[in-house]
């Protein structure tokens, strides 16, 4: 079931689907069809990273902490 996976599940499945675009017998069709589900799994990973950097500023906020910058600027 894709709703009880963790980030560690999506993780290892993309760099599986990274290794198999390595592989120069890989068909084109399937080179797509990994590439679609790469950028699928890509996508998860960033909304749980997301989700969760939300959830420690939030924490952090609630603590009376001033939060740190996500955007990279100093």
């Amino acid at each position: 079931m894709e709703e009880n996976k963790t980030f560690e599940d999506y993780l290892t499945e993309l760099e599986g689907v990274l290794k198999a675009l390595e592989n120069r017998e890989i068909s084109l069709e399937d080179a797509v069809k990994g590439y679609t589900r790469g950028l699928e799994l890509s996508k998860k990973c960033y909304e749980i990273l997301n989700n969760n950097e939300q959830l420690v500023v939030t924490k952090m906020t609630e603590a009376g902490l001033e939060p740190f910058n996500t955007q990279g600027n100093n």
